[in-house]
């Protein structure tokens, strides 16, 4: 539970770091998180002593093809993420992880074909009058969440279906984006556009460190995962958009109107809705086994 708090207080706190690295953009940000990650993450397979796993994973061809799909929309999610903290959007960063849970059991019904029950769907209807309500305040779809939520929900289902370590599969997909970070980071020095070396070597340490800001919390996830049931790390994940809004609204200061706050009620609605309905399916499930086990 302690590795779990951590690795989720660590990405709520994320707002407070990403600003840091400016006044590089946010494409450039993201090129060094690739960069400095997949460097991180090759240390960490040798030390770790993850190389034979690793050889066994690219020998697969169906499981390579789905990191590159994980590669593509976590780069997608970090930019989007970047790009909404910088430009003053944490508060829609975070509806963006407040509906991921939403999304993931929508990709479940168009995707995978399964069913849900009632008070999933009634959960799900919530969470689209949440959104209409928010794109009605907004004056636009709440893209920067939709964009998170939507490519987080989809890298989730690669990595799910894949089925392999998150240090290994973290590895591969950095190392996939590595050479396009490279190259564009390259040619914005190129340009005379890049910030890296410009801005001091305080500025340099800050990028520098975006790959163990990565690597930290990916650990601390994996410990909890491996060590806390499915419901506690199921419910430990509404800690950091929690976090992440909390710091939106008081420290950075972000406007909530009426309507804004209407949509999140809703939003947090939903979820408990979903969350009730999840802890009671699972118990269900749990005594269903204890009483067949007992009739054994």
């Amino acid at each position: 539970m302690i590795f779990g708090f951590a690795a989720y207080g660590l990405w709520g706190a994320f707002p407070l770091y990403f600003p840091l690295l400016e006044p590089s953009g946010p494409v450039e940000i993201l090129a060094h998180r690739v960069f400095w990650s997949a460097l991180v993450m090759a240390v960490l397979v040798v030390v770790l002593r993850r190389r034979a796993a690793l050889r066994d994973l690219l020998r697969d061809r169906r499981t390579t093809l789905l990191l590159v799909l994980a590669a593509a929309t976590i780069t997608a999610n970090w930019g989007t993420y970047i790009y909404g903290v910088n430009s003053e959007r944490v508060v829609e960063t975070s509806l963006g992880y407040f509906i991921n849970p939403l999304v993931t059991v929508l990709m479940g019904v168009v995707l995978l074909g399964e069913r849900l029950r009632a008070v999933q769907w009634t959960a799900l209807g919530l969470g689209f009058v949440a959104v209409a309500v928010l794109t009605w305040d907004y004056g636009r779809p709440p893209w920067v969440a939709l964009v998170l939520a939507f490519s987080f929900g989809t890298y989730g289902l690669a990595k799910k279906t894949a089925g392999v370590g998150a240090i290994e599969s973290l590895a591969v997909e950095t190392a996939l984006i590595a050479p396009f970070a490279l190259c564009f980071l390259a040619w914005l020095g190129s340009t005379g556009d890049a910030r890296f070396a410009s801005e001091g070597v305080g500025h340099v340490l800050l990028l520098m460190s975006t790959g163990v800001v990565t690597a930290i919390p990916l650990l601390l996830f994996g410990g909890a995962a491996t060590r806390i049931t499915m419901t506690s790390l199921g419910l430990l994940q509404y800690l950091a958009p929690i976090l992440q809004f909390a710091l939106g609204i008081t420290v950075l200061g972000e406007h909530m109107p009426p309507g804004r706050w209407f949509g999140f009620v809703l939003v947090w609605l939903a979820l408990s809705v979903f969350t009730w309905d999840a802890i009671r399916e699972r118990r269900r499930q749990q005594l269903a086994l204890v009483t067949e086990a007992a009739a054994v």
